[in-house]
């Protein structure tokens, strides 16, 4: 069979109609980019980071009231051993992101359960923790007040998930419980641990069935498959090899642990992440999927810090502390989010319906690097167009060690008699002959 060449008008027509087509296409890949008033200022000060190397690329999504309304790749996925352009669809290691994206959720669907009390101790988990004696609770855990060191030792070498939970049941706290936040990446590991006790599943498998499958999250994982490796941003470069970890965790104490971890091990994606946001935003909700309860996100999402600590924390989220760069300068003290050592940071503000994730590599091919700059640059640019004044937070203004303005808020619980009495000393019993008459509910607010 043979086809006759288009010629004359008839050609004409045809190329008319496939320049139109063209230009519509052309049109459409234009404005599927999505955008909004701070695009601009985000382009420019990612892309100055790019280009000063203090990250080789990055992930931008940023979502309002329901829609994205910013999602750009930025710079290189990969410098070494060869450069590779960054996509949206990259893969990260999330580091710390893990702590809220895999445990916190995990043991708050548990506490809806019934199956976990934020006030017990956690020798009521785990039996062996100090040696069972020990007042640390899980609420301490999970805001790091627990008292407890920032890590595990690494050296000598140790390897094992056992092996690790081993050592992190012997820690002993450093200041009593409550005493002073000291962020601690044990403090997730000892949670992870009480998870798989609790459920009877690993904690990656728990995660996997109650939050990532029923969001859709199909890329957010510990182990991600080999078939996965060339999308997966690497990080840095081990000196035992000689090449950059890539598919395999970061963070050594979580690649001891055999990758799994109540810290670290997750991967995830931009557009992964974006759906979890839209969960907490939505008070436990997404897309008619429900999650967890409205009254166990606003739980988790609030002040849980012991009272009259200067540093915020929710049930493993950041509120205002010194990790608190994501935050930026605009967004309210209702807002929340986490950071991760990889570079890496999801900041959510239930106020404004507005979340801002920043994915990036920065410890590529090298580690020491400081992010925090862009972090507070890019959650401000997104506030700027859309946050909403925090009037349902009292603040006032403090100054940091650095003499840096910060505003922060009181924690707003309310004590009880008998801990203003702790404050007061007792004064008004003094010289008193007491008789006292109480029950179960005669506590402090440290369970004493």
């Amino acid at each position: 069979m043979s086809i006759a060449p288009v010629t004359g008008p008839v050609r004409s027509t045809f190329l008319r109609v496939g320049f139109a087509a063209g230009m519509f296409l052309l049109c459409s890949q234009v404005f599927a980019q999505e955008t909004f008033s701070g695009t601009a200022a985000l382009d420019s000060a990612v892309e100055a980071a790019v280009k000063s190397g203090s990250i080789p690329g990055a992930v931008v999504v940023i979502g309002h009231e329901g829609k994205i309304v910013h999602r750009k790749a930025y710079g290189s996925r990969a410098l070494v051993p060869a450069r590779e352009p960054m996509t949206v669809d990259t893969i990260f290691d999330i580091a710390s992101l893990t702590k809220v994206v895999a445990t916190a959720p995990s043991v708050m669907l548990l506490v809806e359960q019934g199956k976990i009390r934020l006030g017990d101790l956690v020798t009521a988990y785990l039996p062996d923790f100090q040696g069972g004696r020990t007042n640390v609770t899980v609420r301490d855990l999970m805001t790091h007040f627990s008292g407890l060191r920032p890590d595990l030792d690494l050296e000598p070498a140790w390897s094992g998930y056992d092996t690790g939970i081993k050592r992190a049941l012997a820690e002993k706290s450093i200041t009593p419980p409550g005493a002073a936040f000291v962020y601690s990446d044990i403090n997730f590991e000892l949670l992870g641990e009480i998870v798989h006790r609790v459920s009877g599943q690993p904690l990656d498998e728990f995660a996997k069935q109650h939050v990532f499958e029923p969001l859709g999250m199909r890329e957010t994982t510990y182990h991600p498959a080999p078939a996965l490796k060339d999308r997966i941003a690497p990080t840095e470069v081990d000196a035992a090899t000689g090449a950059p970890f890539r598919g395999v965790v970061h963070d050594p104490t979580a690649r001891y642990m055999g990758g799994v971890a109540g810290h670290a091990g997750v991967f995830s994606t931009a557009s992964d992440l974006a759906r979890y946001a839209e969960m907490w935003m939505g008070m436990g909700e997404r897309a008619g999927m429900r999650i967890a309860s409205a009254a166990s996100i606003a739980r988790f999402s609030a002040p849980n810090s012991p009272p009259d600590q200067p540093v915020l924390r929710g049930l493993g989220w950041d509120i205002d502390s010194p990790y608190s760069a994501p935050r930026g300068d605009l967004f309210g003290l209702q807002s929340y989010g986490h950071t991760g050592f990889t570079g890496t940071s999801l900041w959510i503000d239930p106020v404004s319906q507005t979340y801002v994730i920043l994915l990036t590599n920065s410890v590529h091919p090298k580690a020491g690097k400081n992010l925090n700059p862009l972090r507070s640059k890019v959650a401000s640019i997104a506030a700027a167009a859309f946050a909403k004044p925090d009037t349902g937070s009292p603040r006032y203004e403090t100054f940091t060690g650095e003499g840096v303005r910060r505003m922060t808020a009181p924690n707003r619980q309310v004590k009880t008699g008998l801990d203003v009495w702790e404050d007061e000393k007792f004064r008004e019993l003094q010289g008193k002959r007491i008789g006292l008459i109480t029950n179960h509910t005669g506590l402090d607010r440290n369970g004493k």
